[in-house]
């Protein structure tokens, strides 16, 4: 779950190359893009800190801030600290050098490390001991409890630990990504006198012990009454099992994170899968980039340790408490409802209620879904019932991230044993899921699916679905286009939009878009649906221009866009232009943002906000006024945010909102209620920090839970 809450990171440069960004604009008008997303993180560790959240809730928080950081140092720190050792000397958009942007990240990072672990100590642990769960030291239990540990420890810890030790002999162990270790120094014990081993002991040694990933970090004392001990003191209190006759030192926690990027080169890549499934094995070979160590490691054992990883002191995060918190969400598995936030009740959209079959009521009408407030089974449910459906002929559908025991993809190997024709795109480069996704794609081959793995040198993310259906003389094209992926565990706690459509044109482009996916077709033309890499960019900066023009014509002019990130230089170049003409805009970024806003005479017309709150924002609206007649207004829904990766380097679909009631809701409900937000909201400010919106005191408007059990039609 920690791993779907955070804002993805890719390591290639979001912007224009150096060159063309410097040509287009003085580097202080752009925030530098690994600050702003620190700035995101920063937002997500301030939930932990506010008042009313659940302490389950604020667990939940710091562990989702720690899992970003994995992400961002896997992805884009190492991204910077390659660009200094190739020799790379090029400037980020904002003019800044990876060394400047390593140093300052440290910078700002480390005080922000120091908050996470207070709020811990002083306020999550107290509170679960307050709650009844308590995380016990071992040496502060009775005889009884050690007793029982120490069992635990002889009968299923003892077998699967392998310390490894460091002398001429044995070279410094490889440490991987994101594994929790023990390192120790041994040494021979005086008193031991069997002369046959002697030899082997004359000298102190680095030994690491690392922890099993099997293993729960938390062992349980008394499970009933909330009682738990950390399985690193439990080894630690034992590690007498392990060396006998030897004398050891106090333990000491570490933890690694190395570069975990996969690029694959389109020439390299004449078998995708199993190209794939080479560069994930080679991953664990990455070099390192970050090490955490206990703050009370000694010097000298810090000096083995960056000797034998390859760090410097630079890399190295010493850490005051307790190291990898997610660890402790084990705990948020626990049935204490009462700790945590009250679930939203599913409900299907008004249209539904009652109907025997989607598809009856997709041909009447479009039907907007909002997800987490509208359930997920809506797409799944839909999904089953065209599988068993007899006049459905045919499903195609684009899956990026998918989840496990996904009730969909066993619907999809349902309707093809059936007989129906099923497409699936599967993209086997979704990051971090690339394994998972290479078990889905042999499963749906295995019952006769036709799995097609995109197009090696761009990525598909977007979200579509089409079901083609014999109705009396003629096939009915049923489509869902939405802005998150088809993953029933996810869209419980990701807020996404998708629209179920029986709309010709739209029809028609989504059928022409699985030609381009799955035969390389040359099709460059749509009716109604923005495809980058083919037509988005070029239409997002006309709508922007329009406006600009429109405004200069006196017309009625404003745009208001949602989405996760502003990274494109173009299109921020494209706002400053707008802004200057006077057009309104309204930005809701959830994370990162580059352009800065609020600058006179630049973009004193730009408003940026974005929503950290109990869900993860991640429905991508787009609304341009269009010279101010409702008929002419457009609303836009998809996947892409605007971030050269989007709009350049992957399938990204966005559709335009036909339907009149839905596209009003949009824009008058749905848009409004972010930016009238002042419980999650936070403004940015022109210097790049972020400001919370105050409150009202009378009546607080929550937008998350302002959706709560509304409807299109409310």
């Amino acid at each position: 779950m920690l791993s779907q809450l955070g804002e993805k990171v890719t390591k290639k440069d979001e912007q224009l190359p150096a060159e063309n960004a410097a040509a287009a604009f003085d580097g202080q008008l752009l925030f530098n893009r690994e600050l702003a997303w620190l700035e995101f993180n920063r937002q997500v560790l301030e939930e932990a800190f506010r008042e009313g959240v659940p302490v389950l809730e604020r667990l939940k928080f710091l562990s989702i801030f720690s899992t970003n950081l994995d992400e961002f140092f896997m992805i884009r720190v190492s991204g910077l600290k390659e660009q200094i050792d190739e020799g790379i000397s090029e400037l980020s958009p904002d003019g800044m050098t990876a060394e400047d942007q390593l140093a300052e990240l440290r910078k700002r990072l480390r005080p922000m490390l120091k908050r996470q672990v207070a709020q811990l100590q002083q306020v999550v642990l107290p509170e679960l001991k307050k709650a009844g769960i308590t995380i016990e030291p071992y040496k502060g239990l009775n005889a009884k409890d050690r007793k029982k540990l120490d069992k635990y420890f002889r009968d299923n810890l003892f077998p699967i630990l392998t310390p490894q030790s460091v002398d001429s002999s044995h070279p410094f162990p490889y440490i991987s990504n994101l594994s929790l270790n023990i390192g120790l120094f041994i040494e021979p014990d005086r008193s031991f006198t069997q002369k046959s081993l002697k030899h082997l002991y004359r000298q102190k040694r680095f030994t690491r012990i690392k922890l099993p990933s099997t293993s729960s970090r938390l062992i349980p004392i008394d499970e009933k009454k909330g009682r738990y001990v950390l399985i690193e003191e439990v080894i630690a209190a034992n590690v007498h099992e392990i060396f006998p006759n030897m004398k050891t030192s106090e333990s000491y926690l570490f933890r690694v994170t190395r570069d975990a990027d996969i690029e694959l080169r389109e020439d390299e890549a004449g078998d995708l899968l199993r190209t794939l499934e080479r560069e994930l094995q080679r991953r664990r070979d990455r070099f390192p980039v970050r090490l955490e160590v206990s703050s009370t490691m000694p010097d000298k054992m810090l000096r083995v340790l960056t000797s034998g990883i390859g760090l410097s002191d630079g890399d190295i995060d010493r850490i005051d408490g307790l190291l990898d918190i997610p660890d402790l969400m084990q705990l948020y598995g626990l049935h204490r409802p009462q700790l945590k936030d009250k679930p939203f009740p599913n409900r299907h959209p008004l249209s539904l209620h009652g109907k025997k079959s989607v598809f009856e009521v997709i041909k009447r009408h479009d039907v907007l879904l909002h997800h987490p407030y509208n359930s997920f089974s809506v797409v799944s449910d839909f999904i089953a019932e065209a599988a068993e459906d007899p006049d459905v002929q045919a499903i195609k559908i684009c899956l990026y991230r998918t989840g496990k025991d996904s009730p969909i993809v066993d619907s999809l190997m349902r309707a093809s044993r059936l007989g129906k024709q099923v497409t699936a795109l599967v993209e086997l480069k979704a990051r971090f899921d690339e394994e998972n996704n290479i078990e889905w794609a042999r499963r749906l081959e295995n019952e006769g699916v036709h799995v097609v793995y995109g197009i090696s040198s761009l990525k598909t993310h977007s979200k579509v679905l089409m079901v083609i259906r014999r109705e009396k003389d003629k096939l009915v094209r049923y489509v869902h286009l939405a802005t998150g992926n088809y993953n029933p565990a996810t869209s419980k706690i990701y807020t996404d939009v998708g629209l179920l459509t029986s709309d010709d044109e739209i029809g028609a482009d989504a059928t022409n878009l699985f030609n381009l996916l799955t035969g390389y077709s040359q099709q460059m033309k749509y009716h109604r649906l923005l495809v980058a890499p083919l037509n988005m960019r070029d239409k997002i900066v006309e709508m922007i221009r329009r406006e600009a023009r429109n405004k200069a014509a006196g017309k009625p002019a404003r745009i208001i866009a949602k989405f996760n990130s502003l990274t494109d230089v173009a299109i921020v170049k494209e706002l400053y232009a707008a802004s200057k003409a006077g057009v309104e805009i309204d930005l809701i970024v959830r994370g990162i943002c580059v352009l800065r806003p609020g600058i006179k005479g630049l973009s004193e017309n730009i408003r940026v906000r974005s929503i950290i709150g109990r869900l993860l924002e991640h429905s991508r609206v787009f609304y341009f006024a269009n010279g101010g007649d409702e008929a002419g207004e457009e609303v836009y829904i998809g996947s892409a945010d605007w971030m050269m990766r989007n709009l350049d380097r992957r399938i990204e679909v966005i559709v335009p909102i036909l339907d009149a009631e839905i596209r009003r809701y949009l824009k008058e409900t749905f848009l409004n209620a972010y930016l009238k937000d002042d419980v999650n909201a936070r403004i940015l400010r022109p210097d790049g920090g972020y400001r919370k919106v105050p409150a009202s005191s009378t009546h607080p408007f929550d937008s998350q839970m302002y959706f709560v059990g509304r409807d299109v039609a409310d």
